[in-house]
């Protein structure tokens, strides 16, 4: 692996986050899309204003929502700190962010507070709890939106990476379901960033790293998902998720995504086919569809994840993750680039994130 192509894929996967962030701006959450095509037009392009008594009202074209705002909170305490320093990036959302908001969703940086950060500022704030009893059960992808660049950081560090990701969703999401689907999204952002491909072999190779114990999954099958022996042992439970299940779906959707008789034209449809709702279930599904059916295509990947509406930030987000790093920082078209606010400050942040790709996992601890 060429260290400058990772740190391209690197750096790749972490704009291309904040650029779905922001794209997902202007038009977010239209569950009704002839609304939306009304607002917008017949196709997303670019970055657009919240139009007036919409979420994010106020806020400009190319501007963060609170999902990108966190993201670069969680960037700056990485590249500072070295490592994922968990103590730090708490201190940081107690004096960077939660002082900001009021626990109310049309409220704070950004100009929304998500469900999962408005139970942690309660219990942060008004209940005054210690960090690990500010948890709650929103089934959302906010933890992904954050720990996507954990993934990135430790790319090439399948332990490491599983245990930092679970720690800091814990922060906010204690549902084991949401937590397994947000330890196995990172693990394919990291295999992504290596430089696999995003399809129908790609579980087995996250299954390779269950089997091996990189990855705390439980699994009784044997390769290919062969059933169990007589005789064999059952896994240790202690410390696993239930099931590898999250970590199969992304094979079976790369390969729905390139199966000609699977059609879902135009490829935003993929929002209708999977849902349009903001749960972790209908998020994932169609974010590795469009990373998987535009593989080198970053803008193609986004704008559909754009413009088939409903909790399309969320989705922006995740598929503009997986998307710039399989095209690398260098496929970005620079249009986006140039379009996102303090969007060179980003690119450095990502830049030196990518640098500590393959580093010691307690570098700066």
């Amino acid at each position: 692996m060429a260290e400058s192509a990772i740190q391209d894929r690197a750096a790749g996967a972490i704009m291309g986050a904040f650029i779905g962030d922001a794209l997902g701006l202007g038009p977010h959450w239209y569950y009704d899309l002839e609304e939306l095509r009304r607002d917008y037009g017949d196709w997303i392009t670019t970055y657009t204003d919240p139009k007036p008594g919409r979420y994010h009202e106020g806020l400009k074209a190319g501007q963060l929502s609170q999902a990108g705002i966190i993201l670069r909170l969680m960037l700056r305490s990485l590249v500072e700190r070295g490592a994922y320093d968990e103590a730090d990036f708490c201190r940081r959302m107690d004096e960077e962010l939660f002082p900001l908001l009021d626990g109310t969703p049309a409220n704070g940086p950004g100009g929304y507070t998500s469900q999962s950060i408005r139970n942690a500022w309660r219990k942060r704030v008004q209940q005054k709890l210690p960090w690990g009893q500010t948890g709650g059960h929103a089934d959302t992808t906010e933890a992904i939106e954050r720990t996507l660049a954990i993934a990135v950081r430790y790319a090439t560090q399948p332990h490491e990476l599983a245990t930092a990701i679970s720690n800091n969703a814990r922060l906010t999401q204690i549902d084991d379901t949401v937590l397994s689907m947000t330890v196995a999204y990172g693990a394919v952002l990291s295999l992504l960033v290596q430089g696999h491909e995003l399809d129908k072999d790609l579980s087995d190779k996250l299954m390779h790293l269950v089997k091996t114990g990189e990855l705390p999954f439980h699994a009784v099958t044997h390769s290919d998902l062969q059933p169990p022996r007589p005789g064999d042992p059952d896994p240790p439970l202690a410390g696993r998720f239930a099931s590898p299940d999250a970590l199969l779906t992304p094979s079976y959707v790369a390969t729905a995504a390139t199966d000609p008789g699977i059609p879902i034209e135009p490829a935003w449809k993929v929002s209708l086919v999977y849902g349009m709702p903001c749960a972790i279930y209908h998020q994932l599904p169609a974010a590795y569809y469009l990373a998987a059916r535009f593989p080198q295509d970053f803008e193609s990947a986004v704008l559909h994840a754009v413009n088939g509406g409903g909790q399309n930030q969320a989705r922006a987000i995740l598929t503009g993750a997986l998307a710039g790093a399989q095209a690398g920082l260098s496929g970005i078209p620079q249009r986006f680039l140039d379009g996102l606010e303090e969007g060179e400050t980003l690119r450095k942040l990502a830049m030196d994130l990518a640098a500590q790709v393959g580093m010691p996992a307690d570098r700066g601890e």
